[in-house]
């Protein structure tokens, strides 16, 4: 039997809730933007190599997914306005630390300020945080403020790039974070109310009945959750860091390698609501290798060509394709273990994808400064895609298989 609307949490508000975060996510991811877009001219301005400022970018995930795990935890007892207020004040004050100058502070102002501070204080506690304002329709409203980082490479990178072009990195750094604060401030702090209590209060004790996921120890099961997002998220971040630097070094103007980014995150935001329909169909672990399956396609797509009209639509293919991927994992952890245990699951999962967006976007420019081309890292991003595809395909085996074992007779 369906709940009755009248028994349920949801309300017009939680969608007004839902907006909200969906728009401060959009502000916030804006920050990590601005070193993926000025990649080449901070490059230049800081006499570094290139892998040494996409490392900046790569702290930041690292920073985000450290920072969840805490904030997660902060969140609960200091509540959400607070939380959130800081994550914007943080963000604001990294961009402002980035600008002086130095590959330091470009460091700091990323990893502590940015990262752990800022992004961490709003992703993860955000998506804990409307959940709680959702019991019918809550995988759709994940899905929505999921997309927070796709609205914003909507919105941003071409704005980001007139304004280097304009005015430099340093002065896009100071005001970008200035609009950060003035943006995300005023719905933080008077918007966000507490969420509603539960109508119907799940018995916590469940965890402890669970003791095997396709015949596997649970934690054993998590473990691999958290390896196949690693390798998943290494080529997921090679398009988001680096496309505007690899289009420019094929001779594109760096407008239109900002253009082509607008239209991977426009192509993701539209289609991860599509990823959000078919893992309610198919479940959370098949959904996830459909959409890896697609993203390893695309990211073979990058390999096979560097015209301009090719790469416009490789970008759109891959946004499409990867975009489902991450709340997907979600998804899987919300079906395979109880709802009590996903205050620390889900987080911890998110780090691991974050590393991965860290570790893949360093990588990538270290592949680039050795070889001094971009098709080795894409190599190397279809090769960790394909390690995914084997860890989540030997899960899907084992649910199989365990589930013959359970249905032959005896």
């Amino acid at each position: 039997m369906s709940t009755h609307h009248s028994e349920s949490v949801e309300c017009r508000n939680s969608w007004i809730i839902a907006a909200l975060a969906l728009g401060v996510l959009a502000v916030g991811f804006g920050a990590p933007l601005v070193v993926a877009v000025g990649l080449k001219p901070i490059q230049l301005a800081l006499h570094s190599d290139r892998s040494v400022i996409a490392l900046a970018g790569a702290l930041t995930w690292v920073g985000s997914g450290i920072g969840g795990v805490l904030m997660g935890w902060i969140a609960d007892r200091i509540g959400i306005r607070l939380t959130t207020s800081l994550g914007a004040v943080m963000t604001a004050t990294g961009l402002a630390v980035s600008a002086s100058g130095s590959v330091g502070a470009l460091y700091v102002g990323h990893f502590l300020l940015i990262g752990l501070l800022g992004n961490g204080a709003l992703y993860a506690p955000l998506l804990i945080y409307v959940s709680r304002w959702f019991d019918r329709r809550r995988g759709s409203a994940l899905a929505l403020i999921a997309s927070g980082q796709y609205l914003s490479g909507i919105i941003w990178p071409a704005v980001l790039q007139t304004s280097m072009h304009r005015l430099g990195w340093q002065m896009t750094m100071l005001w970008f974070g200035a609009v950060t604060a003035a943006l995300i401030l005023p719905v933080t702090l008077f918007c966000f109310r507490p969420a509603p209590e539960p109508v119907h209060r799940v018995n916590q004790v469940i965890a402890a009945s669970q003791r095997r996921i396709f015949g596997l120890p649970p934690n054993l099961v998590q473990s691999m959750l958290c390896a196949a997002v690693f390798f998943c998220c290494v080529p997921m971040s090679l398009p988001n860091s680096h496309l505007v630097a690899y289009c420019s070094d094929l001779g594109l103007a760096p407008v239109r390698g900002a253009t082509m980014l607008s239209v991977l995150l426009s192509c993701a935001f539209i289609s991860r609501q599509f990823w959000g329909w078919v893992g309610d169909r198919i479940g959370g672990l098949h959904a996830v290798i459909c959409g890896s399956a697609a993203q390893a396609l695309a990211t073979a797509g990058f390999l096979l060509t560097q015209s301009e009209a090719g790469l416009f639509a490789v970008a759109a293919a891959f946004g499409l394709g990867f975009s489902g991927i991450v709340p997907s994992y979600i998804l899987a952890i919300r079906e395979l273990y109880p709802s009590n245990e996903a205050s620390w699951r889900v987080p911890l999962m998110l780090l691991f994808g974050m590393s991965g967006m860290a570790f893949g976007s360093w990588f990538a420019g270290a592949l680039y400064d050795h070889f001094g081309a971009y098709a080795p890292a894409f190599g190397a991003g279809l090769a960790f895609n394909l390690a995914n595809l084997a860890v989540l395909g030997s899960l899907v085996f084992r649910n199989i298989m365990n589930r013959t074992s359970v249905a032959a007779p005896v």
